[in-house]
C-alpha cells in the first residue's frame, strides 16, 4: 500500500513497505519502523490512515519533523513528500498496485463462448433438418 524510502542514514535507498496503520516510528525497538539515527527520539512520530483526511502524521511530545522542508508537528502526507525528522529523510510513496491474474476468468469466458457457438451450430443443424 505505502512505501517509505529512506534517503539518508545508513539504510539509504532502503524501502519499508507498510501494510497496516498506524505506524510508529522511532528509536525504540517496539516501533514499527526502528531508526537508530542521531536526532531520532524513542517514539518520534506516528503515521495514520484516516478515511476523510488520507495519510497523516503526528509527532510525539516535542519531537520535530518537516514535510518538504516545512516544519510541522502534524500534517497530511501526499505521494512523493519528503518527511525529515532527526537526521533522517524519508520519502512517502504509494506503492504500485498488485494486479491479480485474470487467467482463470479468461479461460472461463472462452469456454463459455465455445459452448454458445457449438450450441448455435447444433440449433442450426436441427432447424435445417440436417440431423
Amino acid at each position: 500500500m505505502v512505501q517509505l524510502r529512506i534517503l539518508s542514514d545508513s539504510q539509504a535507498d532502503g524501502f519499508h513497505a507498510i501494510r497496516r496503520f498506524p505506524v510508529h516510528v522511532g528509536r525504540a525497538s517496539d516501533n514499527d519502523l526502528c531508526l537508530a539515527a542521531p536526532g531520532i527520539w524513542d517514539y518520534h512520530l506516528v503515521l495514520e490512515l484516516r478515511p476523510k483526511e488520507g495519510f497523516t502524521f503526528q509527532t510525539f511530545d516535542q519531537a520535530l519533523a518537516t514535510i518538504n522542508d516545512q516544519p510541522q508537528t502534524s500534517g497530511r502526507l501526499r505521494n512523493g513528500d519528503i518527511l525529515s525528522f532527526g537526521s533522517v529523510k524519508v520519502q512517502f510513496w504509494l506503492s504500485a498496485p498488485v494486479q491479480r491474474s485474470l487467467r482463470f476468468r479468461e479461460i472461463l469466458v472462452w469456454i463459455l463462448l465455445l459452448m454458445v457457438t457449438l450450441g448455435q451450430i447444433g440449433i442450426l443443424y436441427y432447424l435445417l433438418g440436417l440431423h
